[in-house]
């Protein structure tokens, strides 16, 4: 597995807060001043809010570290908040699975061709039948049963994994399970789910039926990060496809899987570039 990157390394920097004159400016000139050279920038207004966002990328002229910090203590000395990446550091991610495998495999080949930038760390399924997958692209395989009267010993297990592999990243690619509050604040990073509806429309289970018996004329797929709100989360990424009385609930199924492959894949793809910027219950994604 092979992951595209600069040739020298960057750092990556999203920041947002008050809006106030000069800060696209004053961000550039302490880049300037320590010798870095920007390769991107891309910045935003909430008109409403009154709030500014920006993804800004640059080589630093000697330790990444260094700027790193320095350049977070001085845009907090702003009153914004920020993080900083470098892009030799790749993400640490575990997938959580049920049975279901089609956003599974699809991450899975995507990761394999150096798509994804990251380390897929492990996988973790509340049922044994992807196992045999999971060896095969060589990683490790948890099989932790979620029942009714365990869910939170489960979710403790589920947890120290989390931790024992370090991740960065929890992906639920088609996990068939609600995820605790306590689940949510304990695992200590962010977790994306993929939901194959077109949220806020058709929340929660069997939405391809609820579609069906609603007689859309559109079927959708939405990738957001996960809260304690089933299927509330700040949405990264959706898309659509059209269809019509002749298709049946079977049908809306296949052409949605197309879609939660494609959707999942690139909400994953975008945070894993560090594209995301969430606030409140909304997401800035610099494309």
């Amino acid at each position: 597995m092979t992951v595209d990157t600069p040739a020298r390394p960057t750092l990556i920097a999203l920041l947002h807060g008050p809006d106030q004159p000069g800060l696209v400016a004053r961000t550039a000139n302490w880049i300037y001043d320590r010798g870095g050279n920007i390769l991107h920038a891309d910045q935003h207004r909430d008109d409403e809010a009154g709030i500014f966002f920006q993804r800004i990328e640059w080589e630093p002229a000697d330790a990444a570290q260094a700027d790193a910090d320095g350049f977070s203590a001085f845009v907090r000395g702003l009153g914004m908040e920020v993080s900083v990446a470098q892009s030799d550091r790749l993400p640490r991610v575990v997938l959580f699975v049920s049975k279901i495998e089609h956003c599974f495999v699809d991450l899975l080949a995507r990761w394999k061709m150096g798509e994804l930038p990251c380390e897929l760390a492990g996988v973790v399924s509340n049922h044994p039948d992807l196992a045999s997958i999971t060896e095969f692209y060589g990683l490790p395989f948890h099989h932790v049963p979620v029942g009714r009267e365990a869910k939170a010993e489960a979710e403790r297990k589920q947890v120290a994994l989390l931790r024992k592999y370090q991740a960065d990243l929890v992906v639920m690619a088609r996990y068939m399970q609600i995820l605790s509050e306590s689940f949510l604040l304990g695992c200590g990073c962010p977790v994306i789910n993929i939901h194959h509806s077109f949220l806020p429309a058709f929340a929660g289970a069997r939405p391809y039926h609820q579609a069906h018996s609603r007689g859309v004329k559109l079927i959708g797929a939405t990738a957001h990060y996960a809260t304690a709100i089933l299927d509330d989360g700040p949405i990264i990424q959706q898309d659509v496809s059209p269809v019509n009385h002749r298709h049946s609930v079977r049908d809306l199924v296949r052409k949605g899987r197309d879609l939660e492959k494609s959707v999942l894949a690139q909400a994953v793809r975008w945070h894993l570039e560090h594209r995301v910027l969430v606030y409140g219950n909304k997401t800035v994604v610099f494309d």
